[in-house]
């Protein structure tokens, strides 16, 4: 038997995990052979998004996590490039392991801080949501042996990980398989991928928190994916004509208008979008892994700091109160930086003098309140 077949063998061969749970409700029963579903409590916090390499200028700082502590947030999620620590030009298996002391720290913070904390693969070897022709190799619409070494690649880095943090518990930590999986006809090589990581990091750290996007960018529910007993992350993009107005890494064939953002707003296809369209976007789609009692948290969200003001606040209003009501946590993407609450640098905000910082007080206490 090969490592790959073990891996595949062994994907649903460990125990469950039972966290706190902040809302209750009856769960089907698990399908034979099928990993127990995970309880998680309604986490909601931020991205931290300073390990990437454009965020730089943002990096994590202690008093990220006493701000969303003190504002009564207890989730960051980490995002970082598997580039911190491997050369893809040279030798994309070789592991420098002393470039992982600052995500150690990060991590450190969480529990001093009682945040808990998602590690995602934002870049991981064979695929970036940004940039993926970077890659060596290829793990999505590639041959069969470029899928296998971008495959391999990705078992050996998420299981370094899993080692080195097999100690901290999933009750302070849990994983992000990778970030944003493309738009897809056909979810088989996806669920191919996602099974066989989860079994590398299981073979190494059984009880560990596993999370996967939605495909389809974190858009779309992965039901090939229900009988093993992870989280599923959905996002908080939709429309991108008010979340990224003007943002020039976004493809312009998604874009549902590049008119000035209202909210509601009516796109280019006299389709409006209102909070019952996003009910019907976000919400109801995921219902059928509701229903089979997977959990579902929104990894990312939130609008670029050239969507108005006061069309940024009324849509994240509607996202919120629908979170809210499915019972679901969430992490804005950022907490400092042009999305978030702190140093967004918006020209239409009357920021507040915050500790050296500029803070939307606005956008936070909504936030605060849902």
């Amino acid at each position: 038997m090969t490592r790959r077949e073990f891996l595949h063998a062994t994907a649903t061969a460990a125990a469950g995990l039972c966290l706190p749970v902040s809302r209750a409700g009856a769960q089907p029963a698990p399908a034979p052979g099928a990993r127990p579903q995970p309880h998680i409590p309604r986490w909601r916090g931020f991205n931290l998004s300073g390990f990437l390499p454009h965020s730089r200028s943002w990096a994590i700082q202690e008093s990220d996590y006493a701000w969303m502590a003190e504002w009564g947030f207890n989730f960051a999620r980490l995002p970082v490039w598997y580039w911190m620590w491997s050369d893809p030009k040279t030798d994309w298996l070789k592991i420098n392991e002393d470039a992982f002391q600052p995500i150690d720290a990060a991590i450190e913070l969480g529990r001093k801080y009682h945040i808990y904390v998602n590690l995602c693969l934002h870049r991981i070897p064979g695929y970036c949501v940004n940039g993926r022709e970077q890659e060596p190799h290829q793990l999505f619409d590639s041959p069969p042996n470029e899928y296998k070494k971008a495959l391999d690649a990705a078992v050996r880095h998420w299981t370094y990980v899993a080692r080195r943090y097999r100690d901290v518990p999933s009750n302070r930590l849990s994983f992000d398989l990778f970030n944003e999986p493309p738009f897809m006809q056909d979810q088989a090589r996806y669920v191919d991928i996602a099974r066989t990581l989860i079994a590398a990091i299981r073979e190494v750290s059984p009880d560990r928190l596993i999370v996967a996007d939605g495909a389809d960018i974190g858009q779309t529910p992965v039901m090939g994916l229900v009988d093993q007993g992870i989280v599923q992350s959905t996002r908080g993009y939709l429309p991108k004509m008010v979340s990224h107005y003007t943002a020039g890494w976004v493809p312009a064939n998604e874009f549902e208008s590049t008119a000035k953002p209202t909210w509601p707003m009516v796109d280019k296809h006299g389709v409006t979008w209102d909070k019952e369209k996003l009910r019907a976007e976000l919400i109801t789609k995921w219902q059928p892994l509701v229903e089979r009692g997977v959990p579902v948290h929104v990894g990312e969200w939130g609008a670029f700091n050239q969507t108005p003001h006061a069309a940024c606040l009324a849509w994240m209003s509607d996202l919120l109160a629908l979170w809210k009501e499915a019972g679901w946590g969430w992490a804005m993407w950022n907490l400092r930086g042009t999305f978030g609450p702190v140093d967004s640098g918006r020209a239409d905000v009357a920021y507040e003098d915050f500790r050296g910082h500029k803070l939307d007080r606005r956008m936070l206490e909504l936030l605060r309140a849902n």
